[in-house]
């Protein structure tokens, strides 16, 4: 095309390294996952530095309420993981600094807008249906464990397990405290940005700043609150209460719904203030800012999937289901 006016709203990229490099990232991001929650190398003795790095590094942060004679120790199941999660920042950072670039450059048509548009409501339909299979397998569980557990075992493998997959009776995390303060939390901070998306489009950059900023402070706090939420869970844990932490199907769904929303609400605290610091160096102007807007549609999404985490874990099993 070189000397020849371009004749479509399209922009050609050129070659570029982060689709690849984004693959290899996620690829030692989800060993490190397997690794750091599963293990990959039993604790037998025989092999102390493949133990070290490759045994299941959860052990040695549940060793706080782990007696003396059964504690593991600190160990490097970690460290994968932690080189997967740091190779991915760096790629979002690169890519998105180039993305930003175009945009800036007058690379983004109208027509390149829309696909990015699209591209973020794929993404966050896809991030949903990882919900909506997590939430079907949590009513299965919750209505027809009984019914699951009378069937043939040679058809379903334990299937007498399914009896007490959500054991009779159990009591969740009461959520008129912690998780009431961190639902007050976020619906809060869905307030402050649309107050900085709707500042930034007519024209108060000052008010902009000030929805934004105060979204990633909500944020974080929300992080920390959940944070220390689990902290007195293993607490209670440890001293007999809570069994269900690590005794039935339901205290893996908890964790499982529960942590993997939080690591969205890490991730969108992450994506608004990098558009905080975009905003504060004078980027995004009013007519046009895809950046922020695809920072509040993630961030109300993350709020969405928290009202029904706290309706359908929190509330009903405060209650008993």
């Amino acid at each position: 095309m070189a000397g020849h006016a371009v004749e479509h709203d399209y922009h050609l990229i050129p070659p570029s390294p982060w689709p690849f490099l984004s693959g290899i990232a996620a690829l030692i991001w989800g060993a490190g996952m397997v690794i750091f929650f599963a293990g990959l190398q039993p604790r037998t003795g025989e092999s102390p530095m493949m133990e070290f790095f490759f045994s299941k590094g959860l052990d040695s942060l549940q060793d706080s309420y782990r007696a003396s004679a059964d504690k593991v120790g600190a160990d490097g199941g970690w460290i994968i993981l932690l080189i997967g999660s740091l190779f991915a920042a760096y790629v979002m950072y690169g890519w998105w600094k180039d993305v930003a670039a175009e945009s800036k450059a007058g690379d983004h048509t109208p027509v390149v807008d829309i696909g990015l548009r699209y591209g973020m409501i794929m993404f966050i339909m896809q991030e949903a249906m990882f919900f909506v299979g997590w939430f079907w397998m949590f009513f299965e569980l919750g209505l027809f464990h009984k019914m699951r557990a009378s069937w043939n075992p040679d058809v379903l493998e334990n299937a007498d397990e399914y009896a007490t997959s959500m054991a009779p009776g159990v009591k969740g995390v009461d959520p008129w405290n912690l998780p009431l303060m961190n639902t007050v939390i976020l619906l809060l901070s869905g307030t402050t940005v649309t107050w900085a998306h709707h500042a930034l489009i007519h024209g108060d950059r000052r008010g902009a700043k000030w929805g934004l900023g105060l979204t990633v402070l909500l944020g974080v706090l929300f992080t920390f609150v959940q944070g220390y939420e689990y902290l007195e869970l293993f607490h209670y844990h440890g001293d007999g209460h809570h069994p269900w932490i690590s005794a039935d199907a339901f205290g893996s769904a908890f964790f499982m719904a529960t942590g993997f929303h939080g690591l969205h609400v890490l991730i969108g605290t992450i994506f608004l203030a990098i558009m905080y610091l975009r905003l504060v160096k004078g980027g995004l102007r009013p007519e046009k800012h895809f950046g922020l807007e695809a920072a509040a549609w993630y961030w109300h999404f993350v709020d969405v999937v928290w009202l029904f985490l706290f309706a359908f874990v929190y509330i009903i099993f405060a209650v008993g289901m």
